[in-house]
């Protein structure tokens, strides 16, 4: 039983700022805690001061404290707010594979007298050669290698074996990519991992997958690995794959110390192997749970956008499983809808509007460009380009900096662009939605909001529920100006004309 400093937690000063469910989800620290929270509800704040106050207290070791994020940047962020708390420095925070890595290289050379393995870089020579080792010897151009490592990937982290793989396609209907037949994609996995093998390399998964083998098979080692991490921690919960879940699983052996939080609204990785239905189940698993609680205050949004993506939730047919957010903002824009006659218009007017608000002194930082995929980009920054606003591209695969130089201009111009280059220290941030997840700005620019682009899909049921998961995420980027546009035609004078997405909706 945990001993309190004093019988009432809101006397501790960690816990003092948090509201009524953050106070809830952060102030029990025993057993099994789940917080569905919706966005801009203050998840990372409620799970760092949870963790805080249970080691403040001597509740929780630190160093028995495992913190788990999906990105480098997030555990890092966290890390921080946690020593900002107070919260000694041994307390871990990490991505999967980051801990994963850790902890099967202090392993290792008890285990094995070869080398550690290489991670690879760029995996696409190892797929080359074992495309020829499994006959599969037709062209393949970037885009369908690109495709084959995803689907090697999806395999992975879905704990599919190749000699699976042909009974999982047909049971899924699902397709292999590059025009792959469902034997021939299970070939050329055999034949990638050998051919990784032979080379003494790993891929990201792989790391995964040996530090599950490790614990399962090695009962003195998996009990140091669980000394330290007793009390866990895993952010985005919603975004867990199977391979990821089971060595969650194993991590925690007969141990119920664990909290979990995530947003179902927010899972848009699906295509990637990840899968709410861990979030969704926690109970199942895990319970009876200590607390159940819901965050659905939206700090960030003001109503008429939390309203907005309200509206779009509410069309769906999985809408029980969803929160409703609320904003506790006053005032605020309603949500521009601006239909343009072609793509060179939309983007065009965009850039010179961004060129308007500069010049009225808005910070360049706080303004975002959100596409659906990475190719509507080029556009946008040309456009951006010819106004010589400065800006960075934020695709799929990371980020890409542009510093756009402004030549030398005399007289009226050089006045004229003076405003402007007050704020070239700061950069218009181009993204697409999944790159911007976790992010948010002031002003957001949706564009492409067609049928086609958003949703992105031929009208599967999963897969335009997932399209409306990502429309979601990208209405609650904004915290004060949401724009959505899409244009009629591709270019000027065309005759196919575009229908509006189905997530366009009319405001109220």
């Amino acid at each position: 039983m945990t001993t309190l400093h004093t019988d009432n937690p809101r006397d501790n000063e960690i816990l003092e700022s948090l509201d009524d469910d953050q106070f809830k989800a952060a102030s029990t620290i025993d057993g099994p805690v789940r917080i569905i929270a919706g966005a801009g509800a203050g998840k990372t704040r409620t799970i760092t001061h949870r963790i805080a106050y249970a080691c403040s207290i001597g509740a929780w070791n630190p160093a028995e404290t495992l913190a788990v994020t999906f990105s480098v940047k997030a555990a890092d962020e966290m890390k921080a707010r946690l020593l900002r708390l107070g919260v000694d420095e041994a307390v871990q925070a990490a991505t999967f594979h980051s801990a994963a890595l850790s902890q099967v290289r202090s392993a290792w050379y008890e285990l094995s007298d070869a080398p550690f393995p290489q991670i690879i870089d760029d995996a696409r020579a190892v797929l080359s050669t074992a495309l020829k080792r499994a006959d599969a010897t037709m062209d393949m151009d970037p885009m369908q290698m690109r495709d084959i490592l995803s689907e090697i990937s999806w395999m992975k982290v879905s704990l599919i074996a190749p000699d699976d793989y042909v009974r999982v396609c047909a049971a899924l209907h699902r397709i292999p990519p590059a025009n792959l037949d469902p034997e021939a994609m299970a070939a050329v996995t055999v034949a990638f991992e050998h051919e990784k093998s032979s080379r003494n390399q790993m891929d990201f998964n792989d790391i995964l997958l040996i530090g599950c083998n490790i614990i399962e098979r090695q009962p003195e080692i998996a009990e140091h690995i669980r000394s330290h991490a007793r009390h866990v921690t895993v952010d985005e919960y919603q975004d867990v794959s199977p391979l990821q879940h089971r060595l969650l699983q194993l991590w925690m052996g007969e141990g119920r110390s664990i909290c979990v939080v995530g947003d179902a609204a927010q899972t848009i990785y699906s295509f990637a192997g990840a899968s709410s239905y861990y979030l969704r189940h926690f109970a199942e698993e895990f319970g009876p749970l200590s607390a159940d609680v819901q965050l659905n205050t939206d700090y960030r949004s003001t109503p008429q956008i939390v309203n907005y993506a309200n509206m779009v939730l509410s069309g769906s047919p999985e809408n029980e499983m969803y929160l409703t957010l609320r904003s506790p903002r006053n005032g605020g824009k309603r949500v521009n809808t601006v239909v343009f006659p072609d793509d060179s218009s939309e983007v065009q007017a965009i850039a010179q509007r961004i060129m308007r608000m500069m010049r009225n002194g808005h910070d360049t930082a706080s303004i975002a460009i959100l596409t659906r995929v990475n190719a509507q980009q080029r556009a946008v920054c040309a456009a951006l380009a010819e106004r010589h606003i400065r800006y960075q591209v934020r695709t799929d695969s990371g980020w890409q900096s542009s510093q756009v130089h402004v030549p030398d201009v005399t007289g009226a111009e050089r006045h004229d662009q003076s405003k402007v280059l007050e704020n070239a220290s700061k950069l218009v941030t181009v993204s697409t939605i999944h790159a911007a997840k976790g992010l948010e700005f002031a002003h957001v620019f949706i564009i492409g909001c067609s049928e086609g682009l958003i949703p992105f899909c031929s009208g599967e049921e999963e897969s335009l529920e997932e399209e409306r998961r990502l429309m979601y995420v990208g209405i609650t980027r904004a915290e004060d100006v949401l724009t959505l546009s899409f244009a009629r035609t591709a270019r000027a004078g065309g005759y196919t004309e575009r229908r509006p997405s189905r997530f366009l909706l009319r405001n109220r």
